[in-house]
């Protein structure tokens, strides 16, 4: 039986944290696939590891005395170990009775080389959320930053396939990292996550390298678990908008012809914001504008820092 290390980031998760660790051991009882439990937490201010310790399980905690970001955090809890795949689960995901089982199964029958496995994943009215995606390209980046997507749904989509149902099996480019396996000898071989995202596309980064590289992401629809979505960045939207933003650079001028990251750059600094708080106006919703403002600003103070390669401050 393969053995499998599960990594948990957690930043104030409170008490999801705990019921997460709990369907882990709980799915794992007698069956022993699961080899290690790391929770690397990046200097939380809540009661959330508090709430570990009336646990009966060992486990590995990593306490950061600093908000590390999460792909860092990531990488620091794959250290350690020794299990044959890589299991990086968000601590608002709870895992069924046979979620792994599924997933081993898949991974003994298959002979494609396999980088990334995901599953389905269900909110608590048990809505099927749309994880998988695209890579980003040059047009799909424009359809985002003009809110197309948005206002003709129909015609246009971006790098998110919410066109799709996710009801089948599926090889895709790239899969939600709520519930992200990976084997450990190919983390490593590709240098695990790229830490100059602090959080948010660290992990289509990596999907876009394992595909590079010569592997396959599959999607399993047959095995699912609870994730509740949000996590515990809907603490703080305005804060999450920026560093979303902030990535989006990062990658397109990681990935993407030269002249292409400038002019998605552009439309991202200076018109999106216009039509983001154009979209909200119309609606009604003051908040949404006010969010929106806020995050930009806080976009815009770190361009001097992006133009000298300064990511992760």
């Amino acid at each position: 039986m393969m053995g499998i290390d599960i990594v948990i980031v957690n930043w104030n998760a409170g008490a999801q944290i705990y019921d997460c660790i709990q369907s882990i051991f709980r799915h794992d009882a007698g069956r022993k696939q699961v080899q290690n439990v790391t929770v690397v937490d990046n200097h939380s201010t809540d009661d959330s590891l508090e709430r570990l310790g009336s646990l009966p399980y060992r486990l590995q905690i990593v306490r950061n005395t600093v908000n590390a970001g999460f792909g860092a955090a990531c990488n620091q809890g794959a250290a350690s170990g020794s299990g044959d795949y890589l299991l990086f689960l968000n601590p608002d995901t709870i895992l069924n009775a046979d979620t792994l089982d599924k997933v081993t199964q898949f991974l003994d029958a298959t002979t494609e080389p396999v980088g990334v496995v995901g599953v389905q994943l269900r909110n608590e009215q048990g809505k099927v959320s749309h994880t998988c995606a695209r890579f980003p390209t040059f047009a799909s980046m424009g359809v985002k930053i003009l809110g197309l997507d948005k206002l003709l749904p129909g015609k246009f989509h971006h790098y998110l396939m919410t066109e799709w149902p996710h009801d089948t099996n599926r090889r895709v480019d790239h899969i939600m990292g709520a519930f992200y396996l990976v084997p450990r000898p190919l983390f490593h071989q590709l240098n695990g996550f790229d830490e100059q995202f602090f959080v948010y596309l660290e992990d289509v980064d990596f999907s876009k390298r394992v595909a590079d590289a010569g592997y396959a992401s599959y999607f399993l629809a047959d095995a699912n678990a609870y994730h509740k979505g949000g996590g515990t960045s809907e603490q703080v939207k305005a804060t999450r908008l920026m560093y979303s933003l902030r990535s989006r650079i990062r990658y397109v001028f990681k990935h993407f012809a030269i002249g292409q990251a400038i002019f998605i750059t552009v439309g991202t600094l200076v018109g999106e914001p216009l039509i983001r708080c154009f979209h909200a106006l119309i609606k009604g919703s003051w908040t949404t504008v006010r969010e929106t403002t806020e995050a930009y600003i806080r976009l815009w103070k770190r361009v001097p820092g992006m133009a000298r390669g300064q990511w992760r401050s």
